[in-house]
């Protein structure tokens, strides 16, 4: 099986810390040069010097923060001018729990923004070059809300199932240019975003944190939380020539947890 990612290019968002940072690291590995991207430049200075070069990669970030998409346009504009990107993994924290029938307007606005508008300038900016190579795999880090929506989680679920169907749509517009546009969807992973969601739970119901977390690993088939690099391990294949056939679709890594095929 080919994995190499030699002499190819790939820009990971959200990339400082939990899922983002493990993919950054995997494609690195496989060989692939790695573009950054998040709001906190200390961070990303960190995370690069984690990444490995031993064959030859040139590792470099972009400071920018998806609450600003035409900041975010620019900045991503001026870079690829001098610059051929052929893997683009989207990937941004969800927004804040809470009942969907309690969110204000511009909660749903705001997240709409940071998901799927800022996925879109990114994936406008990169298309030309992964034509050009006739080589693409934009990759969107998701969550399996898309599939059974998740409780107490009302703005992330709607807003998460309109980047599926945006991706789906690109899937079938790009597939001939030898571009593949898949989701991953990670179930319950330990990152940040999720002790956030598990001390905001046991807050509400008067649990302790431990207990909170062992009913999510209960109603999970594996019996455990997944680690960012298992799901950064699905990424490195779809970014991989050895998944150019696979596009268009979602690929939970819930452990099973997800309750549809």
């Amino acid at each position: 099986m080919y994995l190499d990612l030699v002499d190819k290019r790939a820009i990971v968002c959200g990339s400082t810390q939990g899922i983002g940072k493990a993919s950054a690291i995997e494609l690195a590995s496989m060989g692939a040069s790695i573009t950054l991207i998040a709001r906190n430049e200390d961070r990303l200075r960190t995370v690069l010097d984690e990444l490995d070069s031993s064959r030859g990669q040139q590792h470099n970030y972009i400071a920018a923060d998806f609450s600003y998409p035409q900041e975010l346009k620019n900045k991503v504009e001026e870079y690829m001018s001098s610059h051929v990107v052929e893997i683009l993994v989207n990937n941004a924290g969800g927004p804040p729990a809470g009942l969907a029938i309690n969110a204000k307007p511009d909660d749903f606005v705001k997240a709409f923004s940071e998901h799927l508008l800022c996925n879109h300038i990114l994936t406008q900016a990169v298309v030309p070059g992964m034509k050009s190579k006739k080589y693409g795999r934009i990759i969107n880090i998701i969550s399996t809300s898309v599939k059974i929506p998740i409780k107490g989680l009302g703005v992330s679920n709607s807003v998460r199932g309109a980047v599926a169907n945006w991706s789906k749509t690109l899937a079938n517009e790009l597939g001939s240019f030898g571009i593949t546009v898949n989701n991953v969807l990670p179930g319950s992973t330990m990152t940040g975003r999720l002790e956030a969601v598990l001390s905001g739970k046991a807050a509400q119901t008067g649990k302790s944190f431990d207990e909170v977390k062992q009913e999510m690993i209960e109603e999970i088939p594996a019996k455990r939380i997944a680690e960012p690099h298992e799901i950064a391990a699905v990424v490195g294949f779809l970014a991989s020539p050895a998944a150019g056939y696979i596009n268009g679709v979602n690929i939970p890594v819930d452990g099973g947890r997800t309750g549809a095929l």
